[in-house]
């Protein structure tokens, strides 16, 4: 594959866009017809075949132009006239011949073939600046330079001495053209670095530790992940409407044909998509916690059938409506305001909220629902109501409770955490997006 091509196509990807293998190959495709001769066209015949978005394009543009800039060593003097060529010994290493003879092709090209050989493109942060350059100086043949540099001022003579100071200024050049190089290849991978690392931060910092400040990047990373889990989910059920080949039913198919197989029949895997039942603690310790689960599940429309939502703090309502009603954005934040609601938000009380779902809701549950209960489990040394939970248990799929609090807490103080974990099917620890991602993947990713 070309080499140019191909590291640009590493620094879009290090910048965020998405590029598949069928692109790549349009892409060098396209390289092949119109050369690296013409910017423009070049320009227009990758940006044909790789982004496929308007941010996407936004990226191509930055990345391009920072990318395929021509202007290296273009103040690199041309070499003198023969008539004032100093006469002096030779310079006997290749980048003191380049510098001399003022030949910026085999300059850059030098420089690209050091940077490749430095991994250059592994730059992540701005202190790794002068590290790379300097690893880049001394793959292009610097010290060897400066030792031709010393040479030529021992010996003494005037043209070794107007030489050398040729070299010494054409060294300063060589210095500014790589840091800028440098600085060049910084800028196509920060963004990308910085946002790795917040991202990793996000995913697996505290939900109830979260500032204001980043609730907008958490709403981001949700929606990728649950772009993802839908795109995967879609391939699933694809694959499931196929399956493998049936050879009983094809044989028996086709026997009306003389054994020639016109009408093949596959075997058909059913692919789960849950029915689910979510109950949310929406006290203030668990407040964050719920609005993220919200945002992933009501995101995941092709992976699950149906999700009734209710919430509790001293007694329980149903929700389901308003996330009909308005995007799952809006709803989230109307049920964290609780505005026009009919919840009573005193002290928490799983007593009384049981209570109400039992008399109003136990229907809702049956054996193709998964029961999903977020909460902590402090109930204020209320009555546990563990009968309705076990009802809820026995009706249902499966239950599943996500509590916040570490499992060192768990049935400390006034936590009935083990009153109600022997009605539960699955018992985890929740409280950072990489464990809510993990307990979503496993609601999707159930087949029979």
């Amino acid at each position: 594959m070309d080499r140019i091509l191909s590291e640009f196509i590493v620094s879009l990807r290090h910048a965020g866009v998405r590029i598949s293998v069928s692109e790549t190959l349009d892409a060098l495709h396209s390289v092949w017809l119109v050369g690296y001769e013409d910017r423009e066209s070049l320009r227009d015949a990758l940006m044909a075949a790789l982004p496929k978005s308007a941010p996407e394009k936004e990226i191509f543009n930055r990345c391009f132009d920072h990318f395929f800039s021509f202007d290296y060593f273009t103040d690199a003097e041309s070499p003198p006239n023969p008539q004032q060529r100093p006469v002096s010994p030779a310079a006997d290493d290749p980048l003191s011949r380049m510098l001399l003879n003022g030949d910026q092709s085999a300059l850059v090209m030098a420089m690209r073939e050091a940077a490749r050989a430095a991994n250059l493109t592994d730059i992540q942060f701005f202190t790794q600046r002068s590290l790379y350059a300097l690893r880049i100086l001394d793959r292009m043949g610097l010290p060897a330079m400066d030792g031709q540099m010393q040479s030529m001022q021992a010996t003494g003579s005037p043209g070794a001495a107007q030489q050398a100071a040729a070299l010494e200024k054409a060294r300063t050049m060589l210095v500014d053209n790589v840091r800028r190089y440098v600085e060049q290849q910084l800028a196509l991978n920060t963004p990308t670095a910085t946002e790795n690392i917040l991202t990793s931060y996000l995913r697996h910092a505290k939900l109830s530790m979260l500032e204001q400040q980043h609730f907008q990047d958490m709403h981001v990373i949700i929606q990728r992940m649950v772009k993802r889990l839908n795109d995967l989910h879609s391939r699933r059920r694809k694959t499931a409407k196929r399956g493998q080949l049936d050879f009983k039913k094809t044989l028996r198919q086709n026997i009306t044909y003389q054994g020639f197989l016109f009408d093949p029949k596959w075997k058909k895997r059913k692919v789960e998509r849950p029915d689910l039942v979510v109950i949310c603690d929406v006290s203030r310790s668990v407040m964050r916690t719920v609005r993220f689960l919200l945002l992933f599940l009501y995101g995941l429309n092709k992976a699950i059938v149906r999700i009734r939502t209710f919430i509790f703090c001293s007694n329980l309502i149903e929700i389901t409506t308003i996330f009909d009603e308005y995007p799952v954005e809006v709803a989230v934040e109307k049920i964290r305001l609780g505005a026009d609601l009919p919840i009573l938000m005193g002290r928490t009380d799983y007593d009384q909220s049981f209570r109400d779902f039992k008399t109003n809701h136990l229907g809702s549950v049956t054996r193709k629902t998964t029961v999903l209960i977020l909460g902590d489990a402090r109930n204020n040394y209320a009555e546990a109501q563990t009968g309705i939970l076990k009802s809820m248990y026995e009706r249902s799929k499966r239950l599943i409770w996500l509590n916040p609090e570490t499992p060192s807490f768990w049935g400390t103080g006034d936590s009935e955490m083990k009153k109600y974990a022997p009605f539960c099917s699955t018992i985890k620890e929740c409280n950072t997006l990489h464990h809510l991602e993990g307990v979503v993947t496993s609601l999707v990713h159930r087949h029979h």
